[in-house]
C-alpha cells in the first residue's frame, strides 16, 4: 500500500506544527511549503481539509497562521491516515463487474487487513512520531524561517 501525496503533506504539516508552541511568529503555509519544498497550492488544500476536521486552528490576516488544535498526544496516526486517505475498499467487485461477486472472500479479507493496518498505526500518536531525532530536525527547519 502506498499513501497519497495528500496524506504525506498532511502528516508533514502536523509534525511541523508540533514544535511551534513557543514560537513568536505564526506558522504559515508558504513557510511550510518552502521548508519541505512542496507546492503551496497542495498545502492550501491539505490545511483546509485539516482545519475542517478540527486538527489545526487557523487565523487570517496580518500575523495569521496555523497551529495544532490539540496536544500532539491526542492525534492517533491510524485515524489521521484513514481520514487523509479517504480510501474506500481496496477492491471494487462491481466495477468492472466480477464473475465471482457474492462468492469470493477477497474483498472481506482485504477489508479486514486494511482495518488491522489502521489499528496498528493507532498504537502511535503524533507525539510518538516527533520524538528525537525528528523533533530536533523539525526545530532546525523552524530556525531557517
Amino acid at each position: 500500500m502506498q499513501l497519497t501525496r495528500f496524506t504525506d503533506f498532511g502528516l508533514r504539516v502536523l509534525m511541523y506544527l508540533t514544535q511551534c508552541r513557543d514560537r513568536p511568529a505564526a506558522v504559515t503555509i508558504p513557510e511550510i511549503a518552502e521548508r519541505f519544498a512542496v507546492s503551496r497550492n497542495h498545502l492550501v488544500k491539505v490545511v483546509h481539509f485539516m482545519s475542517q476536521r478540527g486538527w489545526v486552528s487557523t487565523s487570517r490576516g496580518k500575523g495569521g497562521g496555523m497551529s495544532l488544535a490539540r496536544p500532539p498526544c491526542d492525534y492517533r496516526v491510524g485515524d489521521l491516515i484513514r481520514e487523509l486517505e479517504q480510501q474506500g475498499p481496496l477492491i471494487d467487485c462491481r466495477e468492472p463487474p466480477c464473475a465471482l461477486d457474492g462468492a469470493c472472500r477477497l474483498a472481506g479479507v482485504l477489508a479486514q487487513t486494511l482495518n488491522a493496518f489502521y489499528d496498528a498505526l493507532n498504537g502511535y500518536t503524533l507525539a510518538d512520531l516527533v520524538r528525537d531525532p525528528t523533533a530536533a530536525a523539525i526545530i532546525k527547519l523552524h530556525r531557517a524561517a
